[in-house]
């Protein structure tokens, strides 16, 4: 059937196709059940008049649909908070339905990794039975939820990504801002100590952009499932009866029903200990999908709080702890690159080596810091949670690292690194979380202060934005990193050596456990001491991220040929420890060991774990590293006395074109590729240089120097000279 022409004229998205690779990923969610039965209609096709927006506030809220993203529509509620925040979003002016202009494209804003990026889709929407199969606004009629869900999908690259979530990742994305998530059920991390709840004003309760999060199944609410995020619109102060003082909560299900039960329910007995006059005005206020808690039941029922901190219409945040104002921001991009900047976690001597910032403090004041990670959108996923309805579905792997930021106060003038590390932060985010984003908020005395951001895992990489949000001015710079000087005098000779740990037999975990002594024994023996550190090992477990154990090492001293029949109990004390043991991939230490016997003992934590892993020792050897132009593994050939003879008289050349004759030259080395005939030229160049100046060199006639010489040795490129032997530990 052919299209209208208007129809065929509107706009359709070449990179969001409406079909089945805009709305699957992997097949892990219960979405997969719509194979087939999805069609796409615009919303002039799926009911009359449709606009962006109703005209009440109710009418516009999110509705969930059969997609898990409740996690979003919590954030878009924050939208319906203000105005400034809403067009910044969805660029205002845009052409609907039924208007001159209309195309069918809608323009969509996100912010993400410091800058506000735009994304255009049209807008034919996935349909059942000519309904939305995903979420909508209450009113059937208005499309900005629909619209706006799809455009964040395509960021994510399908529908399916967008199903779990966090509030905060959201809010984040959809504000430019900063969100904080706290655990109601364990120590949070609020400026006392304290539930977070007691730390905010009256205000900021009302300004603030609060959701709320179920981990588990309610009390007396057994439909609402596992790991579900709702709103809290409403935060009021009210007076019992008998003179108590209590703090409601009017919390919104975005799938658009109550389903709550509690004191606190339509017709619960909570209202009849207030006055008549203030139940019906509460009451009334409650709209489809919400309900009333108290604080006490808000605490039992709920996990988790997410707070969004307010944004102002000149877009500066506002403290939820003071209210103050953060008008002053600053914001710098880093990586973690392995073997340079990605020192870990503060367990490892390498720490230092992290990305390191100069905070300039104008006036002492309330400062708000925040490390998040930047990665493309569709690589986002990490976490894993369960539907609704708490079936268990397929673990994705994480994607993000346990990331922190400490903060240190110095005095730049007589600054040290190592004795600032041997100090305690000033400020920290406390310890290494797997989330996007860590937030720590603080007040700064005036000076500088040392910024360093790490991963928890030694050689994990990553990109970052470090942002800062003051009362005061505040000025932000990366700390120039001068490149310390290669040690002389000596090479490493590196050896690796492959084992398993097996449950019952060679898993006898750390020195915790009687069984320690099980665990694989790899020799050492180190027999050079030139000072400082002559070795180096590292431990390398093949496990998937996902499922990683905490892995360690110890290193022990042996007497003269007992390496083997050695008993290792608690009582022996290693010489060296690599510890605590770490949930990661990779675990190293660099030591000086005297020269000696040793024995090393990778372990996991944990007994019985089994698991593959490679052990890698670098020695330092006594030898100097030798500028040499000879390439190893080069066949050297004698030449006969006829050409040694050319080469006395003078005739060069003549010899180089005797021995360009029919030589065939193997690769002793893998190498970069090169055009063939200069690859070919040079490697005969080589081969006569070599047994040139071996001839010259048996006949006494030292003359490796002549103008021909170097004239040939000049034409060997550099990636054919290797200044390192094949011992060196490096890359070719």
């Amino acid at each position: 059937m052919e299209k209208d022409p208007q129809e065929a004229a509107l706009f359709e998205d070449p990179d969001f196709a409406a079909d089945d690779s805009s709305l699957f990923s992997d097949y892990t969610t219960p979405l997969p059940r719509l194979v087939g039965r999805v069609t796409w209609l615009r919303p002039q096709h799926i009911c009359k008049g449709p606009r962006l927006f109703s005209e009440s506030l109710p009418d516009a809220y999110p509705k969930q649909g059969i997609l898990g993203d409740c996690w979003l529509l919590c954030a878009c509620t924050v939208l319906l908070k203000s105005r400034a925040l809403l067009e910044q979003v969805m660029p205002p002016r845009q052409c609907v339905w039924g208007e001159t202009g209309y195309c069918g494209e809608f323009r969509f804003r996100f912010w993400h990794c410091g800058s506000w990026q735009e994304v255009c889709v049209d807008d034919r929407l996935p349909c059942a039975n000519n309904k939305l199969c995903f979420s909508r606004c209450h009113s059937t009629s208005a499309f900005w939820v629909a619209l706006l869900e799809k455009a964040y999908a395509k960021l994510h690259g399908s529908y399916e990504e967008l199903w779990a979530g966090q509030v905060c990742e959201a809010m984040v994305d959809l504000t430019g801002g900063v969100a904080k998530r706290w655990s109601l059920k364990k120590a949070v991390d609020t400026p006392t100590g304290r539930s977070l709840l007691p730390e905010l004003s009256e205000e900021m309760r009302k300004r603030s952009y609060i959701s709320c999060c179920v981990h588990s199944t309610p009390a007396g609410v057994p439909e609402l499932g596992q790991f579900h995020a709702l709103s809290v619109l409403e935060w009021t102060h009210v007076k019992t009866r008998s003179g108590e003082h209590v703090w409601l909560l009017r919390i919104r299900n975005p799938w658009g029903r109550r389903c709550w039960g509690g004191a606190w329910k339509e017709g619960g007995v909570g209202w009849n200990s207030l006055e008549l006059s203030c139940s019906q005005d509460l009451l009334a206020r409650t709209q489809e999908a919400e309900f009333w808690v108290d604080e006490t039941e808000f605490q039992q029922e709920f996990d988790e709080v997410t707070a969004g901190y307010p944004i102002s219409d000149d877009f500066h945040l506002q403290s939820i702890y003071t209210g103050s104002s953060l008008i002053h921001s600053q914001q710098i991009g880093g990586c973690w690159v392995k073997g340079q900047s990605a020192g870990g976690c503060r367990n490892n001597s390498s720490y230092g080596s992290n990305p390191k910032f100069w905070l300039r403090v104008q006036e002492a004041g309330e400062v708000l810091l925040t490390l998040l990670q930047c990665r493309p959108w569709s690589s986002r996923r990490s976490y894993t949670l369960l539907p609704p309805g708490g079936s268990k579905r397929t673990q994705k792997q994480a994607h993000y690292q346990a990331i922190a930021l400490h903060v240190w106060k110095v005095d730049r003038k007589y600054f040290n690194l190592a004795q600032t590390l041997n100090s305690e932060p000033c400020a920290s985010s406390h310890m290494h979380a797997y989330d996007r984003e860590v937030v720590v908020h603080t007040h700064l005395s005036a000076g500088y202060h040392l910024l360093i951001t790490s991963t928890f895992r030694q050689g994990a990489e990553g990109h970052f934005l470090l942002r800062v949000h003051s009362t005061s001015v505040v000025g932000l710079s990366a700390v120039k990193v001068w490149a310390e000087p290669q040690c002389v005098g000596g090479e490493w000779e590196a050896v690796s050596t492959s084992g398993r740990w097996t449950a019952g037999s060679t898993a006898g975990g750390s020195r915790n456990f009687p069984s320690h002594g099980q665990n694989p024994r790899v020799p050492l023996t180190v027999t050079y001491d030139p000072g400082g550190t002559n070795i180096k090992v590292t431990l390398c477990q093949h496990s998937p991220e996902n499922d990683l154990h905490a892995i360690g090492f110890h290193i022990y001293k042996v007497p003269d040929g007992e390496a083997v029949s050695m008993v290792i109990s608690g009582a022996v004390q290693p010489t060296v420890s690599c510890v605590p043991h770490s949930h990661s991939q990779e675990v190293s230490v660099q030591c000086r060991l005297p020269p000696a016997g040793y024995i090393i003992l990778p372990s996991t934590y944990q007994p019985d774990c089994s698991a593959e892993y490679t052990l890698t020792i670098e020695h330092r050897i006594h030898r100097k590293v030798l500028s040499s132009r000879e390439r190893l593994g080069q066949t050297v050939q004698e030449v006969n006395s006829d050409s040694l003879f050319a080469l006395v008289s003078g005739d060069f050349s003549r010899l180089c074109n005797e021995s360009l004759e029919g030589v065939v030259h193997p690769a002793p080395f893998p190498v970069r590729p090169r055009p063939q005939s200069d690859f070919a030229e040079r490697r005969a160049d080589r081969r006569v240089l070599v047994a040139f100046n071996t001839s010259l060199a048996r006949t006494g006639l030292t003359n490796g120097g002549t103008a021909q010489s170097c004239r040939l040795q000049q034409k060997l490129l550099p990636w054919q000279r290797p200044v390192q032997s094949a011992r060196t530990w490096g890359k070719w």
